[in-house]
């Protein structure tokens, strides 16, 4: 029996293998982006608006600041090992945007291979399974490996 594929966090992201992107918005006011989307008000300071449009993201950027997350998070985190693996985890900014966005390394990234100011582009990966799914995320992966 196959497994279905689908996103572990319904509409924050599309799954295209070729071109998968992070969905956030953009202020129509002032243009201000957000993610994940913004559907009450902008996140500037500055601005009063209250409408946005949903727009895919930039699927590369740099690597702003990272970490090793060397505990299980708590539920409803499900870890893909047991026992529970250290994953590396990066802030990415997406310069075109103006925002910056967490998100696991892939698979095989150690803490040690990073530094500020890499290239990364956006893939998606499992992060989970079960008997019936695949649980999808998007992970970053340094540009080149």
């Amino acid at each position: 029996m196959s497994k279905t594929s689908v996103p572990a966090i319904e509409g924050w992201f599309t799954t295209d293998g070729g071109a998968p992107a992070l969905l956030g918005s953009r202020c129509t006011t002032c243009g201000t982006y957000s993610f994940p989307k913004e559907t009450s008000f902008c996140r500037n300071p500055a601005c009063t608006g209250r409408t946005f449009e949903e727009v895919p993201l930039s699927r590369t950027g740099t690597l702003w600041s990272f970490t090793n997350n060397c505990y299980q998070p708590p539920a409803p985190y499900v870890p893909p090992s047991d026992p529970f693996e250290p994953f590396a985890i990066g802030a990415v900014e997406l310069a075109a945007e103006g925002i910056v966005i967490l998100g696991q390394m892939v698979p095989g990234t150690a803490v040690d291979d990073l530094r500020a100011g890499l290239p990364v582009e956006l893939v998606i990966d499992t992060l989970y399974e079960d008997d019936d799914h695949e649980y999808l995320v998007w992970k970053w992966k340094v540009v080149g490996s």
